[in-house]
């Protein structure tokens, strides 16, 4: 296709999900914090003023998880006692249990750590942006982003913390060209009209946070559903690991299916996702290839992969890529100690993706 237009959305920290996925990562870091070696596989799930928690957990060490909880929520910004889901009233159900000793036993008794799980898991990188992330994504958490450092700079009170954006981009010829439509639903206080959230999407918020991207002439929709003063859990239901996709390429590239938040490096959905898109990185870095895509695939208690595969799109050179990967060591423990994945580091990562950051060490 000579042309062509391409579609990534992103969350704030206060859609349902989102809290969710915050949730279980200051879960597992405030273990991490205690002892690094940690085994924590947390689902949450929040609806109007009720979390539950539930999965596996296996460490030396001992938390106030319900305090963890509150602080959390704390964090994202739902405080007012008026609505159902804020910090101090949630209702918090703990089925979290113990890791079975079989799982344990499989990929931690052999002499090298094997995988915590079968599956497979992608990276990739492009070299259309500084950061080698697909451009839609990318401006697409730069709005989500930009809405919650507002509400919580307080630079406009009447946010709130809910909200999507949505940026599509028109290609040509597999370059960027231009933002041709952009989606921003935002919650506010009651009483605030539609012309005001408006007025401050298209003056504000798109020119500041889009930069040299920000197109006037773009098709622009700003909350099309009407006003939207109940937001998060009090609105709708939130669940771990239903935003698979906003948190790696935004449709950009394939996904393994596995979700990130709430499990320790241990479990390879994430530190292998991580690593492939580090070595993905690493490739069009080096200008072998334009664009890179690396699957790598696992057996439960296996450490070696059971399969690479590289990809470069005709891009590049192809064989040189897949050398370059090859020589990169996918094995659990190893890639655990080169990006330092027992450190708790991530509450971090949980919101406006986890690639692209400079802060992060499967980015450098």
């Amino acid at each position: 296709m000579d042309q062509y237009s391409f579609t990534s959305e992103s969350v704030t920290e206060g859609h349902p999900d989102k809290v969710c996925d915050y949730i279980a990562d200051s879960i597992l870091d405030a273990y991490l914090e205690k002892d690094p070696a940690s085994h924590v596989a947390c689902e949450v799930l929040c609806k109007d003023n009720h979390v539950i928690l539930a999965g596996e957990i296996k460490a030396n060490a001992q938390i106030e998880i319900e305090a963890v909880v509150r602080r959390a929520i704390r964090d994202i910004g739902y405080t007012d006692a008026a609505t159902a889901f804020n910090a101090d009233s949630v209702i918090i159900t703990n089925l979290l249990g113990r890791q079975a000793p079989e799982i344990d036993q499989g990929v931690f008794g052999a002499k090298e750590q094997g995988a915590g799980d079968q599956g497979l898991m992608f990276g990739f990188a492009t070299d259309e942006t500084p950061e080698l992330m697909p451009l839609p994504i990318l401006l697409a958490h730069r709005l989500s982003a930009g809405l919650a450092d507002d509400r919580k700079r307080k630079a406009v009170s009447w946010l709130r913390p809910d909200g999507k954006t949505q940026v599509t981009v028109r290609y040509q010829s597999g370059e960027p060209v231009e933002v041709t439509t952009v989606v921003v639903s935002t919650q506010h206080a009651f009483g605030v009209d539609h012309e005001t959230v408006e007025a401050y999407v298209r003056e504000e918020l798109l020119p500041k946070r889009l930069g040299a991207w920000h197109n006037s002439g773009a098709l622009v929709f700003v909350n099309p559903a009407g006003a939207f003063t109940t937001g998060g859990p009090s609105a709708d239901c939130g669940v771990t690991g239903r935003k698979i996709i906003v948190d790696t390429y935004g449709g950009f590239a394939r996904h393994g299916g596995g979700a990130f938040s709430g499990k320790d490096a241990s479990k390879v959905d994430r530190s292998a996702a991580y690593f492939a898109r580090y070595v993905a990185r690493k490739i069009v870095a080096a200008r072998l290839a334009r664009k890179a895509e690396v699957q790598v695939s696992y057996a439960i208690g296996v450490a070696k992969p059971v399969s690479l595969f590289v990809n470069t799109f005709g891009t590049g050179e192809n064989e040189e890529a897949r050398q370059l990967a090859s020589l990169s060591d996918f094995k659990p423990a190893s890639i655990i100690q080169n990006l330092g994945l027992l450190n708790p580091i991530y509450r971090q990562t949980t919101n406006y993706g986890h690639f692209g950051r400079p802060s992060l060490a499967w980015e450098k």
